[in-house]
């Protein structure tokens, strides 16, 4: 089946030079940047906001059901402009689900726009049929098409229900749309939101909790001088070369929706559920200045086994990171900027310290329970390859030499069986593989690991010329599932693989 969007994307223009705050792709960045032509605010004015928790509109014994809303909505994101944003509920980010482990959160998800969609939860151990494979389309409930149609999936008229079992431990999963050849452009417009499992292991730990635990949705987007999102166009045709085939990088940094937010804290210790929701850029995050630093506890598919200290955080698109900040060695009136060291330490948002405050909380040495699972023997080995090339007609990004093909399985996975994948990259890939987490084994033949590699995850960050081998094993589920890129443009220009557990 050929793809009907390998180009992909052109060049819109020239763009006003962004003072203070602008981003530059550096060379640890996969991508190009974009620049906006729009006034942009001063930094550090704007207040935080934390995305609204979506409320179910009935329960019964076993699950909660709910109902979101894809559609347009206006919204003041640049202070004094309106931007068009495609959302859940019309929200930037779309509401948090935060739900318990085991069990069932069902979700009618009701298209409203113009597009067909397509949603997948990021880390969630999910049925085939919920998974958002990308061929699975919601079409628009208007009846309404403007652009893409492909045919090879199970298209749904309006609205389609999800069903998430929840059957896995607590952990800090996302949701975003996962439309064949159109993600970047619908996740860049507003198509994702956090979905946050709780369970009793968690939930018994002296961590901060309510308003002293916070996510933090970093995500990177430029603005056109109407306020609305700059993107560059859509080309049909494969074949076609884009000056951002590498990826997009834009040069406004929004958390949880506002661009480079400030927000007050007493001198205690937070939680923070940090998200990289980037299209394609990487961020190396750090404090400016005093004792702060991050304390790993957790990471894509949940806690880590012991805290890990980190005086910076290197975070690929789509990866999560569960830290814990002490302020309470700042003063009243102090404050702290997280700062892009990956951007010449370029702002993303500020901390005020208001006050003193009591805090009853620690960080415990054991976190889990839920050991790292010993290397075993004998296992089966299967070998990706992320690379740049031709695939027949298709010049663009590739898995395994193929571009992706909905029709072809690249493998066929036994269920409740342990296997080693080892993945081998050009330049720099975010790889994310869906249904189950996985464990890093080595990095460049090493098992000295990475910083960053510490626990059970579901994407990890290849650096150039690099082979990572990790250690998965899929249960409960059987049917198709996909290993991507998850630099959204290279997804986009086909580095997805099928794979089939049976």
């Amino acid at each position: 089946m050929k793809m009907s969007r390998r180009g992909f994307i052109a060049v819109t223009g020239a763009a006003l030079t962004l003072s203070g705050c602008g981003q530059e792709a550096k060379p640890a960045q996969s991508g190009e940047l974009l620049r906006s032509k729009a006034k942009l605010p001063t930094p550090f004015q704007v207040p935080l906001p934390v995305p609204p928790v979506k409320k179910p509109t009935r329960s019964d014994a076993k699950a909660d059901y709910y109902q979101v809303v894809q559609r347009k909505a206006s919204l003041e994101i640049l202070p004094g402009l309106k931007t068009e944003v495609m959302g859940y509920d019309g929200l930037l980010p779309g509401p948090t689900f935060d739900v318990r482990s085991g069990r069932t959160t069902v979700v009618e998800q009701v298209n409203e726009l113009d597009v067909s969609t397509v949603v997948h939860l990021h880390g969630g151990h999910t049925p085939a049929p919920s998974d958002g494979w990308p061929l699975d389309l919601i079409m628009p409930a208007n009846g309404q098409h403007a652009g893409h149609h492909m045919s090879g999936g199970d298209m749904a008229m309006g609205k389609r229900t999800y069903t998430y079992p929840n059957q896995q431990r607590a952990a800090t999963l996302w949701y975003h749309d996962h439309t064949m050849d159109y993600t970047a452009p619908q996740v860049y417009r507003g198509l994702f939101g956090l979905h946050i499992i709780r369970d009793d292991e968690e939930e018994n730990l002296p961590l901060p909790k309510g308003d002293r635990e916070i996510p933090l949705v970093i995500a990177d987007r430029a603005f056109d001088a109407d306020g609305s999102f700059l993107y560059p166009a859509a080309k049909d045709g494969p074949g076609v070369e884009s000056a951002y085939m590498e990826g997009v990088v834009a040069d406004v940094t929004l958390v949880n929706g506002a661009p480079w937010p400030v927000h007050e804290v007493d001198a205690v210790r937070y939680r923070f559920r940090i998200l990289n929701a980037s299209n394609a850029r990487r961020y190396e995050l750090a404090f400016d200045k005093g004792p702060a630093k991050f304390v790993q506890i957790g990471s894509d598919g949940g806690l880590l086994d012991k805290p890990v200290e980190h005086k910076t955080l290197v975070i690929a698109p789509a990866e999560r990171f569960d830290v814990i900040v002490d302020f309470s060695q700042y003063q009243p009136g102090d404050e702290v900027t997280v700062v892009n060291k990956l951007d010449s330490n370029s702002g993303v948002l500020r901390f005020k310290i208001a006050r003193k405050a009591p805090d009853d909380t620690r960080i415990p040495a054991t976190l889990s329970s839920y050991a790292v699972t010993p290397r075993p023997a004998g296992v089966v080995r299967r070998e990706w390859r992320f690379r740049r090339g031709d695939a027949g007609d298709h010049r663009g990004w590739t898995i395994n030499g193929k571009a992706f093909d909905p029709v072809v399985m690249q493998a066929q996975v036994k269920l409740d069986q342990y296997e080693i994948w080892s993945f081998v990259t050009d330049v720099h890939h975010p790889v994310h593989v869906h249904l189950a987490p996985f464990q890093v084994l080595t990095r460049g033949g090493s098992s000295k690991l990475s910083a960053y590699d510490h626990g059970w995850k579901d994407t990890v960050d290849i650096r150039p010329a690099e082979v990572v081998e990790v250690l998965v094993k899929f249960s409960a589920h059987k049917g198709k599932y996909l290993i991507h890129c998850h630099n959204l443009e290279h997804e986009d220009m086909a580095m997805m693989a099928a794979f089939e557990t049976i």
